[in-house]
């Protein structure tokens, strides 16, 4: 790692240092944000069931250690415990007496059930942050539903708008390997937790902070999701009165998505900007956005003109313009299949035009790009040994994030964990011979 982004030699500190998180998330979203807070220096508690959580579990390459695991957990001190005995619930609150955050992504139910609940903690600790990640939030008929982020960008749209299908017509994930929607409620978990401290900071109070699967998909999709009646482009009003029709009459989804397509058609006719190309040899990915971009694209390549850009008149609809626009794909499409990638990306950045060829995510570690930027590092697992991850998102010239170890073996920290709770040591042992820890 660099000192120039990650700090001095034996800088080991962030700009949460001092603060300290107890964690009961499990899988990708909880994990993912309390993984950001480790990164910046928070002293992150990770609760397991003796057994380990499920995403432990999957896939294990070693007993109880499996890479989805490792990938989102670096950091953290692990306490195994079973939180449905009521000597580990009591153990937990005392903790929590110490705690500055706490981020739990359970079932409303089951955090009652528990004795881990808002109000219960806040009881105790009445300064304190809790955030709660659900999948779909608190109220409304899915408030005590469970989901997963395929669920959620289902029902969100977000799966609808890639419009997606398999060889036997069944809606795929927009992204596939992508967890869209656990990802950014990552992001927002520990968006919340640093602005609450902040705002703790200022006034001494804690607060509940709220976030759900849901909510991140719809915001992710804020151009699609967002209504500006009568100003919605022609296309909103007619696709729902065919889907409120379509559905009525028992049509199915791929019908109700074709129909989607043809509004949609018109307005991506032509469209050569923002696409992706098949070249001589792979692919690559064109971005232009502005009429300058697209203007520098066309010279690029002897194009003459664009009614998007050149007629004010311009009617997407227009079934002469679709004509044109299609044959116009056509045409760039076989430009770019006679070139290799190396030749495309070199032809367009020497013309101005935002282009990357589309690589792999297993090459990239060894990609001078990542590699420049520290965009990686290396950690060393008590268990598995030497691993290389992609380092944190943000880089800070003073109090820089700065990850000093891999995932936790579980329940590595139990005791270090309750001693620091005031756990006398045979208390600490009753707990274990009664299988309450691990």
């Amino acid at each position: 790692m660099s000192g120039n982004w990650y700090g001095e030699e034996g800088h080991v500190s962030g700009p949460l240092e001092g603060v300290r998180v107890l964690e009961f998330t499990q899988i990708i979203a909880g994990p993912f944000g309390c993984q950001h807070l480790a990164d910046m220096g928070a002293d992150v508690v990770k609760v397991e069931p003796p057994g380990g959580e499920p995403w432990r579990l999957y896939a294990q390459f070693v007993p109880l250690e499996s890479k989805t695991y490792q990938s989102l957990n670096r950091g953290k001190r692990s306490l195994a415990i079973d939180l449905s005995t009521p000597e580990a619930q009591a153990v937990i609150h005392r903790m929590v007496e110490r705690m500055d955050v706490v981020v739990i992504n359970y079932r409303p139910d089951v955090a009652q059930r528990l004795h881990i609940d808002y109000d219960t903690l806040a009881g105790i600790k009445p300064d304190l942050v809790y955030v709660d990640s659900t999948a779909f939030g608190r109220r409304g008929p899915w408030a005590n539903k469970p989901g997963y982020d395929i669920v959620a960008q289902g029902v969100s749209g977000l799966t609808a708008s890639g419009a997606r299908f398999d060889e036997r017509g069944v809606p795929m994930l927009p992204s596939i390997g992508v967890p869209t929607a656990d990802i950014t409620t990552g992001y927002a978990i520990a968006m919340g937790v640093c602005a609450a401290l902040f705002y703790r900071s200022q006034t001494g109070k804690g607060q509940l902070v709220q976030t759900s699967l849901l909510a991140n998909s719809l915001a992710s999709q804020g151009g699609s999701f967002m209504s500006l009646p009568p100003a919605d482009g022609g296309m909103r009003t007619p696709f729902l009165q065919h889907l409120d029709e379509a559905r009525e009459r028992g049509a199915g989804y791929t019908e109700i998505v074709d129909y989607r397509r043809a509004l949609q058609q018109g307005r991506m006719s032509g469209n050569i900007y923002y696409r992706n190309y098949l070249t001589k040899d792979g692919a690559v990915a064109v971005g232009c956005l502005s009429a300058s971009l697209r203007a520098k694209m066309r010279t690029a390549f002897g194009i003459e003109g664009d009614p998007r850009d050149d007629d004010p008149e311009y009617d997407p609809t227009n079934p002469e313009t679709i004509a044109w626009g299609e044959a116009l794909i056509e045409r760039v499409e076989a430009m770019f299949r006679e070139r290799t990638s190396a030749e495309c990306v070199a032809h367009l950045e020497a013309a101005g035009v935002p282009v990357g060829e589309i690589l792999f995510t297993e090459e990239l570690d060894r990609h001078e790009q990542i590699r420049a930027n520290d965009y990686l590092i290396e950690l060393d697992h008590e268990l598995t040994g030497p691993q290389t991850m992609v380092a944190p998102v943000l880089q800070m010239s003073v109090s820089p994030p700065r990850p000093e170890r891999a995932s936790p073996v579980l329940g590595a920290h139990s005791d270090e964990v309750l001693r620091e709770a005031g756990i006398a040591d045979d208390e600490i042992a009753r707990l274990r011979t009664a299988g309450a820890i691990r």
